[in-house]
């Protein structure tokens, strides 16, 4: 399995369980949110030692060791971005899952289960056509010099606001 399909398929197989645990009733509130943080940690961190057992690991749901820091290779993991969004029943929540190797960003995975959406670092979506033209917005008394250069690169409309 290669690395980007490793982060994949674990922050949405993390996702799912965090779908499984909200929809079961079994918990709720602050207590959920908690139970959520630990059960998606336990399950990256189980598949990111079966699959990659030399790499070191950074999450946000765990003590930090010193071992990392030696490592090429480290997982950056956040289990339940957006817990409290993730309690109150909203969509926009998601699961991380990173690869750094020597200090560089090189794989990521996203999963946003309630959307049904895993975003992949190897499969970038296309970006969105603007549904109109961008407006950059700028200082109404110092706008910067860049403004135009960059509106007109961009495609964009300048307007000015505040001071």
């Amino acid at each position: 399995m290669t690395d980007e399909e490793l982060a994949a398929r674990t922050a949405e197989a993390a996702g799912r369980l965090l779908m499984d645990l909200r929809g079961g009733g079994l918990v709720s509130g602050r207590a959920m949110g908690a139970a959520g943080d630990l059960l998606a940690n336990q399950l990256i961190l189980a598949a990111l030692r079966q699959w990659r057992p030399g790499d070191g690991i950074l999450s946000e749901e765990s003590p930090d060791g010193e071992e990392r820091l030696a490592m090429s290779r480290v997982w950056i993991v956040d289990p339940l971005d957006g817990t409290r969004e993730y309690v109150d029943g909203r969509d926009d929540w998601a699961v991380h899952v990173a690869l750094a190797v020597d200090g560089e960003a090189t794989v990521g995975a996203v999963a946003m289960p309630t959307r049904g959406r895993v975003f992949r670092s190897d499969d970038p979506p296309p970006p969105l056509a603007p549904a109109r033209k961008p407006i950059l917005l700028v200082s109404r008394t110092r706008p910067p010099g860049e403004a135009e250069p960059l509106a007109a690169a961009l495609g964009a409309e300048v307007r000015t606001m505040g001071s």
